[in-house]
Formats: C-alpha cells, structure tokens, sequence
C-alpha cells in the first residue's frame, strides 16, 4: 500500500574545517542508515564543513572544500538510492547562506538556505550569513562546473519549498526555526507536509534537553506529522559540546531517541512509521483543517521516488516510547567529560595535569575526568574500535586495551598537590586520598622556596619585606603575598606539564586543566594568572551548587569516599598564615558573600537582564523574609562593586565547558566592557533613594 516509510537521522561527532574526517563519518551514517532500509538520511547543521567554523565562513576556501566533498557524496554508489539530506555553507548571488543540500541518485533536488538565523548566547549566525527572507519562493542556483559534471545538471532549485515524493511530502527545518515563534512546520503542515526535518548544531547546557525534546513533541502534537531532529555531537573545537538527542517523534510522542553523552561519534536512528497514522490524526483536528483550507501553499519539488514499500502490509512500525532526561549530576558526570576526551585525542597530547588542592572544586574536575576513563573503558568494551584506536595512541602503546578505569587512569591523569608553609594538612591528606582511589599519577610538592625566592627578589630591588596582615602588614602586602602563591603554583603546573612524562621516560605532554567555578569568575574570586589559568577548564561553566551535587553523586555511583570529607570541608584558598596549624580564611569570607547568593546575582545579572537597580527590585521581594531593603541594598553593591572591578579577569579567562545560561565567559556568551565605572554612582544613588523611601 505504500504508507510504512523508513526513515534515518543521526548525530556526528564533526569537527570544524575537518572535511576528510567530517566526509568520513557522514559516509558511514549513510552505509548504516542504507543497512537498516532507510530510504532518507537526515544529517546535522552544517555537517560538510562541521558547524563551529566561525570566520573560516568568510574564506572562500571554506566553500570551495565543502563543495569538494558534495561532489565525493554526490558520485559515490554509497548515496545511491537514499535521499541525502547534508549541511553546508553556500554562496548565491554573492550572499552567503547556510544551507541544506538534499540529493537523489547524482541528482540535486532542493537547496534550501535557514531562514531564522540563530543569533543570541554562544550563536553569531548573523556574522556569517543571511537569513533567507523570501518566503515561499524558489530561484535558480547555478552549480560550480565539477558538480554540473557529476549531476548533469545546469541549474537546481534554490529556496523555500517542499519535496513531494511518490507517497508523501518532505519540508525542512534548520535548528533555530524549531525555536522560533513562527516556524515553518507549522504553515508546512497546514500546507499537507507530513514528515519535517530539521538539522541542528545545538550545544548543551545543563537540563536543556528538556526544552529540546519538548519543543520536537509539541511540533507534531498540535497539527500531527513525523518530525526528524538531527544534531551536531562532540567538541568541535571550541567551549561548546554539541549534546546529540537525534529523535523522531510521531504525533506529539517520540518514538526514537538518541543519546546525549557517548563517544561513538556516529550514530544512527531509524524508524519504521505509518503515514496513515498521521492522516487519521489530523482527520479529526477541524480547526487544524480549516486554517489548511486557506492556507497558502508552498512550491512543491517533485521527487520519482518512495520512501516506502508497495508490499508492506507485513512491516512493523515503532511505537512510543518514554524519554529518559538525565538529572543536572549526570549531565556534569558525562558532558564536560566526553568533551575532555575529544579535545585529549584531538589536540594529540598524552593526557592532563591538575593542580589539585583538596578543595571541592578542583576534586570535581579530577572526577570528571576518572569519568572520562569510565567513558572510555565502556566504549572500548562496547567495541568502539575508534575509542580504542584513540587510546593507544594518546599512551603510545599500540597494544593497549583499556579496561579499568583507575588503569587507564593513571596513565592519562597527573594531579600535583601544591603545598605551601599556608596549607594544612587535612588537604594534603585529602589530594592524596582521592588521587589513590581514581588512580591518578600523584605529585606532592611544596612551593615555598619558590615563594621566597620571588619575594627574596622584591626585598632586593626595594629593600622592604611584605608581611601579611596576621604579622601586622597591611591588606595590600598580604594579597600580593598571596598572589604569589598562586602564580607559582601556575608556573609550575606548567612546568610540570611539560617534562612530567619525560622524567618518567614516556613521550609527549600534559594540558593542563583549570578548576575555578562560574561563581568565582562571576566576582573575579581569583587570581588573575593562576592556577585558574589553564589550557582549558571543564568547570568553569559551572555553579559551586552544582558542583556540590556533582560530589555527592561521585560518592553514591564511583564510590569515591575521599570526597565525604572534601564536602564537609568549608572551601578555602588556603594563601593565608595558618592559625595554630588550622585553616581560618574561607572563600565566603573573602568575598563577603555566600555561593548561593552569588548563583542568585549571576541568573538575574545575565539571564534576567538586571543591572543593579533592577536586581535590587527584584531581590527585596525574593528575600523579604530574611533582609531588611537596606541590607538587601549593601549586598547587590558589594556584588556589583566585586563583579566591575574584576571583570577584566574574564578577558584572561581560560576555555570553559559551557555549561551555564549564566556564565560571565568573555570570549563570546557575555559580552560588556572590563573598563567600569566601579562607583555606580547613578544606579547605586537610585537604590539609595528607594531604601530611603521603603
């Protein structure tokens, strides 16, 4: 009868300007969508040319090379009989789009460019290309004269329009118009298109998931249809991790989901679904049926060929299935560590070393990469040949089998344990403990030769001594003091990264992992050119509430017990004079506010848009239960003052894990002047006057 079609979509592990590597692993979806009797393959946002290509898109060789591995596609056998749907960058009267590519048997059937260019948070769409405004229109592209050859095909639409098929209708969505208040699968149903595509690069942020799978349900829910979401997964070479979460949803219910976290890095969905399904849904929705009647209808390609079977009375369809969300710890546990990996075996090097204190925050990234090891290990036993092919490589035995996470840990992981005449040694006792159970190489080593001999320096130029404030110097003797602390502990992770391995007789070097939270670098609760200062930082997206959670899910699921006591532990810089050999300062202390006030002024400064009159506004309803206006008052200027007089740390701040909607990253999320005017003279006086009022 022809209404059991069978469709394919995928995730891929792209990396920008990788077009061999990309070309590879889109060959490879395709053989496995081919396997399982796909007979359309949809794959993720600019696939061809991987998505995080930033101002490449301005050179002319980006384009070149993307059409150079159009033409390897196009004249493959592998590609013959499956409708090929493939992402990259195209020039069309000189105007640059993103665009779908969609081919059948040699043939280009439709070049259809975005038309709701993703711009806000970490996307700068509108930097590279133009929206496609013309809605509903379709003009002639030009092919280059090496796909003219291949397709025998002069000209090929280009532009808003559907394909329509032997059986059924196709139209395309591209990330961002999913998101958008007026998508096009909702004209496009309306207008009969019963399957939607749509090519995603969506990067993941804690819990957003949700957001994602809801957004794909609520699509068909309301005016019926098959909708087929692909998605762009790994690092790409930069602070984003692409998340994955391929599905296909019928009728508002998912009926195929893909993972969020996994080092394979091709993955494909299929789906066996029946086109009478859908029609016997819409059948009975009238008012869905009466805006169709007067809908205005879309230029339509027609395409000689089905995506099902005449003979197919036997075939069996999927049904619905429950969508499992991982929770906040899990999410912490397997993306910023499938993005350590990524980067690891792509940048070559042999493994990481990390400062690590005995604090919460540093022993949370050590855990997130003895998740990584995991990860590792499981993908290994699972069969990953390139997960295996990559481990050997990064500890230079071609033999090689990871198979106990602690194992492959010790040969991927150096943490060092920096230790100072400041440091107690409950956190020595507990660096150490932890390093032992996850299996890390252990350094323990103390600074204060160092310390001296840079303050030795200082004595000799100026003949003067700083002292910290516990021996009767001032405040700024003592943090320069303890600034010195810290940017040695810096030079030597360097160091040590560079030569660790020599020392042991194994070649190669160590990136060095940073681990200051979202929150210290919201209040600049750092010091600039230290230990913070990293070659990339896996919880710098991060909240210390989080990260708290985070701990407690190590304990329960790797049997961590070492981290029972780093979470009782008060958090501490521990740069400061020990007082009868006990720790007295605290990072609370210091910066004159509590970590789960700072969450609060970080999601209402970037997510909620408030400056400090309106955070004010804001916050004495929040906590008129526990603070007087005035006191509210004293703690938004403390915030605002700490926050405007650090900010140009963020200029300096090491490549973090996104993570957060919140996160101060300077690069290119949170984009103000690290230039203020610390006294807020005009905002503060307009709080001061509402105190005064209240």
């Amino acid at each position: 009868m022809g209404r059991a079609v069978t469709v394919a979509t995928c995730a891929l592990n792209q990396w920008a300007l990788d077009f061999g590597g990309n070309l590879e692993r889109i060959f490879r979806s395709i053989d496995i969508a081919k396997s399982k009797g796909a007979r359309y393959r949809l794959g993720p946002e600019l696939e061809i040319c991987g998505y995080g290509c930033s101002d490449h898109y301005y050179e002319s060789d980006t384009l070149l090379h993307s059409f150079q591995v159009l033409e390897k596609l196009l004249e493959s056998p592998a590609t013959q009989d499956i409708i090929c749907d493939v992402g990259m960058p195209i020039l069309h009267r000189n105007v640059r789009y993103n665009c779908r590519v969609i081919f059948l048997n040699k043939k280009i059937l439709l070049i259809r460019p975005k038309i709701s260019l993703a711009n806000a948070g970490n996307y700068r769409e509108l930097r590279w290309f133009t929206p496609w405004s013309k809605a509903r229109h379709v003009e002639e592209y030009f092919l280059p004269r090496t796909i003219q050859e291949v397709t025998g095909q002069e000209t090929v639409p280009f532009g808003d329009a559907v394909l329509a098929t032997k059986d059924t209708c196709l139209g395309a969505e591209i990330c961002e118009e999913l998101w958008a208040p007026n998508s096009p699968h909702i004209e496009m149903g309306l207008d009969g298109v019963e399957i939607f595509t749509n090519s995603s690069g969506s990067h993941h942020v804690l819990q957003k998931a949700h957001a994602r799978v809801d957004l794909v349900n609520s699509a068909t829910a309301k005016n019926g249809g098959i909708y087929i979401l692909a998605n762009q997964k790994g690092c790409d070479g930069d602070r984003l991790y692409y998340d994955g979460c391929a599905m296909i949803s019928m009728n508002g219910e998912t009926v195929a989901q893909g993972s969020q976290f996994s080092l394979d890095d091709v993955e494909v969905l299929v789906a066996t679904l029946d086109l009478e399904d859908v029609r016997s849904y819409r059948a009975e929705i009238s008012s869905r049926n009466l805006a169709a009647s007067k809908v205005n209808p879309y230029p339509r390609i027609k395409v000689n060929f089905a995506l099902s079977c005449p003979d197919d009375v036997a075939v069996p369809t999927c049904m619905p299935i429950q969508w499992r969300h991982h929770s906040p710890e899990e999410e912490i546990s397997l993306g910023p560590a499938c993005w350590l990996w990524d980067y690891l075996r792509r940048s070559k090097q042999a493994g990481f070393l990390l400062p690590l204190s005995g604090g919460i925050d540093s022993s949370a990234t050590a855990c997130i990469v003895y998740s990584m090891c995991h990860q590792v290990c499981l993908a290994v036993k699972n069969g990953n040949a390139d997960v295996l092919a990559d481990a050997r490589r990064v500890v230079n035995d071609g033999a090689y089998i990871p198979e106990d996470p602690r194992e492959f840990c010790r040969r991927v992981f150096t943490t060092c344990y920096m230790g100072s005449e400041n440091s107690s040694q409950d956190t020595c006792n507990r660096a150490k403990l932890l390093a032992e159970q996850i299996g890390s190489y252990h350094i323990n080593l103390n600074i204060d030769v160092a310390v001296k001999a840079v303050v030795g320096i200082f004595n000799v130029v100026t003949g003067r001594t700083p002292r910290f404030s516990a021996y009767g110097g001032s405040r700024r003797e003592s943090l320069a003091l303890q600034n010195v602390q810290a940017r040695i502990r810096m030079v030597l992770a360097y160091l040590f990264a560079q030569l660790t391995l020599w020392a042991r007789g194994m070649p190669g070097g160590l990136l060095v992992l940073g681990s200051a939270n979202v929150d210290e670098s919201l209040c600049g609760y750092l010091t600039k050119y230290d230990c913070s200062s990293a070659d990339i930082n896996p919880i710098g997206g991060i909240s210390k509430t989080d990260l708290k959670n985070f701990i407690q899910y190590c304990i329960e699921n790797f049997q961590l017990t070492a981290l029972r006591s780093i979470m009782s532990a008060p958090p501490t810089a521990e740069l400061e004079p020990l007082v009868d050999g006990q720790v007295t300062q605290t990072d609370e202390a210091d910066m004159g506010m509590t970590y789960a006030e700072l969450s609060i002024y970080g999601k209402l400064r970037k997510i909620t848009k408030a400056g400090p009159y309106s955070m004010f506004c804001k916050l004495i309803n929040m906590w008129k239960e526990i603070c007087t206006p005035r006191e509210v008052a004293s703690k938004v200027k403390h915030f605002f003052r700490m926050y405007s007089v650090n900010r140009h740390k963020m200029t300096t701040l090491t490549p973090s894990y996104h993570a957060e909607n919140y996160s101060p990253d300077d690069n290119r999320f949170d984009l103000r002047p690290f230039l203020y005017n610390t006294s807020w003279s005009w905002q503060f006086g307009r709080i001061d006057k509402e105190v005064n009022a209240l």
